[in-house]
C-alpha cells in the first residue's frame, strides 16, 4: 500500500477519535466525499522499499459497551499482504482472538478496527494487536477497557465493498470506481493497486458517510506506464472491521514509451542557375515531429549577420529518411555559396555538414 500515479504520493495519517462513543476515521483533514484523487501513499508501484515483517501499534483508544468493545490500532504492513487480529482477554494471558481481517500490502499505516462480542458485563478485558505477513508476526503493546452494564451496543456492521472494472483507460492514466454500503457506521474507503497482484500503493481514505445505501467510490489515476498491466481493489472500513473488494486489472494502451532521439539529417549537394538554386538533403524524424529549413551564406562560418535561412517546414513524425528540398532566389551570380540542413523535434536541433556551392 500509491501512484500513482499514480500515482504521484504522500503519507496518510489516519486518527481514531471517540466522539459520543463512537469512533470517527478521519485523514488530514479532507471533507466527506464519494470521489477520491490520486494521492498514492507509500511510493508508486514499484518504489524502492525494503520488505519486512509488519509494524504494529495497539491504540489505547477504546469504545466499550455491555457485552461488546470497539477497539484498533495501526499496522504498516512493510510490504506484503498482512493479515491482523486482536487477542483478548481478563488477564494479559488474553486467551481469546478476534477474526482475522485483512488489511492490505504496500508501506502505508492503516488504521484497524474490530468489533469484539460476547463479552461480560462490568468486567476489565486486557487487549492487543497482532498483525502478520510472510516475514514475520509482530504484536503491539497490551491495553484495557472495562465493559459497562446498561451501554448498549452500537448500531451497524461492518461495511461492503465491491470493486467494479477501470474506465477512461489511456496510456497513462485510468478511472477507478466500485461501490460501498457503510451499513449505518461511520465508513471510509482507498483503493490499493500496482503492477501485481501484490498491488503496493494505496490512495487517501475518503469518507462515504454512515448510511444504508449503496455509494460510488472513484479514483482516477495518472502518471501510469503505457502498455502495463495495473490490478487494483476497493477497500472499505468502519468500526465494525474491514471488507475488501476482488482484485481486478486493466492495461494501459500503448505503446510503450520510447526515448525521442534527434533527428538525422545530410546536406546534399544543390541544382545551382545564375541567380537561384535548389537546396536538397535528406531528414529522419527519429520517430517525432520534425520541422527543417535550410541556412546559407556567403560567409564559410555560416555566421549570424550574413546568415539566411528557408522557410520552416514539417517532414512529420515518422521513421523514414525523406528527401526535402527548398529553392532560393536573389543570390548574386558568380558566387561562391555556403549551406546546410537543419532540423528540429522535442530532443533537440541538428545541421548537417556544409557544402559549398558557385552559381553561374
Amino acid at each position: 500500500m500509491n501512484n500513482n500515479t499514480a500515482v504521484i504520493g504522500g503519507i496518510v495519517v489516519v486518527g481514531l477519535l471517540i466522539l459520543g462513543g463512537i469512533f470517527i476515521f478521519t485523514q488530514n483533514a479532507a471533507a466527506p466525499s464519494g470521489t477520491a484523487t490520486s494521492t498514492p501513499t507509500g511510493g508508486g508501484p514499484g518504489a524502492a522499499q525494503e520488505p519486512g515483517a509488519p509494524r504494529v501499534t495497539t491504540s489505547s483508544a477504546s469504545a466499550p459497551y455491555d457485552t461488546t468493545a470497539s477497539v484498533t490500532g495501526f499496522v504498516n504492513p512493510q510490504g506484503p499482504f498482512t493479515t491482523y487480529w486482536f487477542e483478548y482477554g481478563t488477564t494479559q494471558n488474553l486467551g481469546s482472538k478476534s477474526a482475522g481481517q485483512l488489511v492490505g500490502s504496500g508501506y502505508t499505516t492503516i488504521a484497524t478496527p474490530a468489533y469484539l462480542t460476547g463479552l461480560a458485563k462490568n468486567t476489565t478485558y486486557y487487549y492487543r494487536l497482532v498483525a502478520e505477513n510472510s516475514f514475520g508476526t509482530q504484536s503491539g503493546n497490551f491495553f484495557s477497557f472495562q465493559t459497562n452494564a446498561g451501554t448498549p451496543a452500537p448500531v451497524g456492521s461492518a461495511p461492503a465493498a465491491r470493486t467494479l472494472a477501470a474506465t477512461g483507460i489511456t496510456r497513462v492514466g485510468a478511472s477507478l470506481s466500485g461501490e460501498v454500503n457503510p451499513n449505518r457506521a461511520s465508513t471510509q474507503f482507498w483503493f490499493e493497486y500496482g503492477k501485481t497482484p501484490s498491488l503496493g500503493v494505496g490512495s487517501a481514505l475518503q469518507s462515504v458517510g454512515d448510511g444504508s445505501a449503496v455509494v460510488a467510490a472513484s479514483l482516477s489515476l495518472s502518471s501510469l506506464e503505457p502498455a502495463t498491466t495495473y490490478y487494483f481493489r476497493l477497500n472499505a472500513q468502519n468500526r465494525f472491521g474491514v471488507s475488501n473488494g476482488t482484485i481486478l486489472n486493466f492495461k494501459t494502451a500503448g505503446p510503450a514509451a520510447t526515448t525521442t532521439a534527434v533527428p538525422v539529417v545530410t546536406t546534399q549537394v544543390p541544382t545551382v542557375g545564375t541567380t537561384t538554386a535548389t537546396l536538397r538533403g535528406t531528414v529522419n524524424p527519429s520517430d517525432a515531429q520534425t520541422t527543417y529549413w535550410f541556412e546559407y551564406s556567403t560567409d564559410s562560418l555560416l555566421g549570424s549577420v550574413l546568415l539566411k535561412t528557408t522557410p520552416q517546414r514539417s517532414v512529420g513524425a515518422g521513421a523514414d529518411t525523406a528527401s526535402i528540398t527548398a529553392n532560393v532566389t536573389g543570390l548574386r551570380a558568380a558566387t561562391t555559396y555556403y549551406y546546410r540542413t537543419v532540423a528540429q523535434n522535442s530532443a533537440g536541433t541538428v545541421r548537417g555538414d556544409k557544402v559549398t556551392f558557385t552559381t553561374k
